[in-house]
């Protein structure tokens, strides 16, 4: 028998007796055979209550003398999982509005959308002949006001919405006149400059989810003297990476202020993958589209959407892609 076997037996021995035998002793036979004894994770030695005070990089509970309770959850690091706000659009006063809706698949507006959003989609799931980087970023504008930008972006979120493998966040990135809100016949206030100006807010407290399957709204939030430069701040390239790589099916469409009337669009155009030109086919003049055209060169790629066509025949929309080739219909 050793001495640690023999030291342990006569100490209770002792105990058995009647001897008062001292606690530092006991303790000290004790962190003896603790030593001695080949550790285990999941069984504590009998030196561990000794130690409970001690600093230790693995303990994720309080010591066992701390007050449990209520003030136990009150210590974790962890944040409440914050969820998005649901809003209610109304279906029939959008349908009213001139808007596609999924209760009302098949139309003429929405089977033109179709063939919009198809060579869109394409792209932001990596269809396309060549990678496009950034491709779930899609951003709608035009060359002047008035061209019809917002009903097409918020026309072409709800089509990609229907699809069945795709999740949209609808952004109003036309944060001097935002408009998507009042289309949709929503009253909102924080959004997307709230997000890049305050840090105690996030995502889920300015996203809205709606009762569009799949369909999520960002509002252009509270007005800001200095809109542009949060635009091309690195709050916002990481407000946008985290926006687009959250979920793999996830489309952002970006509805944009107008290029030729206001510096924030050529700002968002360097995050896009693709920008949608939207032409007033009757007014814009020629020299503004080209203008326009040349503000967004930098992006990987460029579609011309020709609205407002009033040629029955030749439907309502001519759409077709830009490029070092020219544009050309589809």
């Amino acid at each position: 028998m050793g001495l640690i076997e023999q030291a342990a037996k006569r100490l209770e021995e002792l105990k058995r007796a009647g001897v008062d035998v001292p606690i530092a002793a006991e303790e000290a036979d004790a962190d003896a055979v603790a030593r001695a004894t080949p550790k285990s994770p999941s069984v504590p030695s009998a030196s561990a209550r000794t130690l409970a005070d001690a600093p230790s990089p693995f303990r994720e509970r309080p010591p066992a003398s701390a007050p449990a309770g209520p003030a136990e959850a009150t210590d974790t690091t962890e944040k409440p999982l914050r969820r998005s706000k649901l809003v209610e659009i109304d279906l029939q006063r959008l349908a009213a509005a001139g808007y596609v809706t999924p209760t009302a698949p098949r139309s003429r507006l929405a089977d033109e959308l179709r063939v919009i959003k198809r060579p869109l989609i394409g792209n932001a799931q990596g269809r396309s002949a060549a990678p496009i980087q950034a491709a779930n970023l899609i951003m709608v504008t035009s060359a002047l006001p008035g061209e019809g930008k917002t009903f097409i972006s918020v026309n072409l979120a709800v089509s990609i919405a229907m699809e069945l493998d795709t999740t949209v966040l609808l952004v109003d990135a036309d944060v001097a006149r935002p408009a998507v809100p009042e289309r949709l016949g929503l009253s909102v206030d924080k959004g997307l400059l709230d997000l890049l100006t305050r840090k105690d807010l996030e995502v889920a407290d300015v996203m809205l989810r709606t009762n569009i399957e799949r369909l999520s709204l960002l509002p252009a939030g509270t007005p800001h003297s200095r809109a542009t430069e949060l635009l091309a701040s690195d709050s916002m390239v990481r407000l946008v990476a985290e926006l687009a790589s959250r979920y793999p099916d996830r489309i952002l469409v970006f509805d944009a202020p107008p290029l030729l009337s206001s510096t924030e669009s050529r700002v968002l155009a360097t995050h896009m993958g693709q920008i949608v030109l939207v032409v007033d086919a009757e007014r814009t003049p020629q020299g503004s589209v080209k203008q326009a055209l040349a503000a967004i060169e930098q992006c990987p790629v460029v579609m011309t959407l020709l609205n407002k066509i009033e040629r029955v025949d030749s439907g309502s929309y001519y759409y077709g892609y830009y490029g070092a080739y020219g544009s050309y219909g589809q």
